[in-house]
């Protein structure tokens, strides 16, 4: 991008919408959505019928959802969060039981693991792809550990395949193989191998939220797995425990299961947008030695969620936050921190941990931005934001001059 491009293209304006850091609607809506949403209440006003997600549009959504991935079984839920819960319980962790899962990420999945009484051991995360590290997840494991709690990061999927080698070789001693748990809720849509992300490990929680690749009226998310009873107890686990367990009430309705399957059938559509978006986003800012752009390993197929960047060592901290905050002053381009590493960053998870060193999650922690990503944002928006971090880096540049 040449500085007289750059230039002009500061001149003709904002964007045409002030994209959040992480927009508040993550996928599109449109008539679809709302005449799904219609009918689905004008069949559910009946006092037979309701807004039970027993109903035919929920177990066809989530023959949707199985299909899709790939796998026999696909459960939804009211929320990721409630997932990740869920996933724990399915562990039946003791006193001790250690789950090792990434830093950097947000805070839901170490939070799933303390709250079910297990043990959370964070491991660092590879720094070109922001993915556990297999040789790191391998030091952390002692004989009493369960599972790996893999986090598919800002849309990219984890190297499922080492860390299911790994699973079998180093198994626990009671247990077994450890249970590979993915954690895709910004990943919906994205690949690993040629096949979707979550139809590797013993289970995986996709999210649903407003802000995710597709959306269930702004909460919702779904687990998938091909392990027959694992699918037969969380079932029991979404609705009171059946008749002969404990359980609560985790489902989601018949409404949003009802729009969701009009999302699933867009999904593809709009990794596809948001890939020419990022495409064309590192074509024209791949050329500024400050900043790295996103690495796409070759076989994998990144569903873009967040764009997520990096400044140079030498920029990491203050000088990170000054880029963010001149983009938002003087350009109107807002970012987001997506994420630092939660065993420092969140208070109640350092209390459970410690006085932990982790160098290289720290090190991305200070380094790291997302601006704006959007599947329907448009080739001037996307321009302007390029030229406005142009702008933004070649200002901090000249300081340092």
């Amino acid at each position: 991008m040449i500085n007289s491009e750059r230039r002009d293209v500061l001149l003709q304006g904002r964007p045409s919408i002030d994209y959040a850091g992480e927009p508040s609607l993550g996928s599109v809506y449109g008539e679809e959505e709302i005449e799904a949403a219609i009918l689905s209440i004008r069949h559910a006003a009946h006092p037979e019928r309701g807004f039970r997600i027993s109903g035919s549009e929920g177990e066809l959504f989530e023959a949707d959802i199985a299909d899709y991935v790939g796998v026999q079984h696909a459960i939804t839920i009211n929320s990721a969060g409630v997932g990740l819960d869920m996933a724990m319980m399915s562990l039946d962790l003791e006193p001790g039981d250690e789950v090792i899962c990434p830093s950097i990420n947000f805070k839901a999945a170490p939070m799933a693991i303390i709250g079910q009484g297990g043990t959370w051991v964070p491991c660092e995360v590879d720094p070109k792809t922001l993915q556990a590290d297999p040789a790191d997840v391998e030091r952390r494991i002692t004989e009493r550990t369960r599972a790996i709690l893999t986090v598919h990061m800002n849309g990219l999927s984890s190297p499922m395949d080492e860390l299911l080698e790994i699973a079998q070789r180093r198994p626990h001693p009671i247990h077994g193989p450890l249970k590979v748990i993915g954690d895709a809720a910004r990943a919906a849509g994205g690949a690993y191998k040629g096949q979707p992300i979550g139809a590797k490990g013993w289970m995986t929680i996709f999210s649903f939220h407003t802000q995710k690749n597709m959306t269930t009226l702004g909460e919702g998310g779904a687990i998938t797995t091909d392990d027959d009873l694992l699918a037969q107890r969380l079932i029991k686990l979404r609705f009171f425990g059946g008749s002969d367990g404990w359980g609560s009430s985790y489902p989601m309705t018949s409404v949003q299961a009802a729009v969701g399957r009009v999302q699933l059938r867009k999904l593809d559509g709009f990794i596809d947008a948001r890939r020419r978006v990022a495409e064309a986003r590192t074509a024209m800012l791949r050329d500024i030695p400050e900043l790295t752009v996103p690495y796409e390993p070759p076989d994998c197929r990144h569903s873009y969620y967040l764009y997520t960047m990096l400044v140079k060592r030498e920029w990491a901290g203050e000088m990170r936050n000054r880029l963010c905050a001149m983009l938002r002053e003087l350009h109107h381009v807002n970012t987001i921190i997506a994420n630092p590493p939660v065993h420092s960053a969140v208070p109640f998870l350092q209390r459970h941990v410690g006085d932990l060193h982790l160098p290289i999650s720290e090190d991305i922690g200070a380094r790291l931005f997302c601006p704006p990503m959007h599947p329907a944002m448009s080739e001037e928006d996307n321009r302007y934001i390029c030229a406005a971090i142009w702008d933004v880096v070649e200002r901090l540049r000249a300081e340092e001059a």
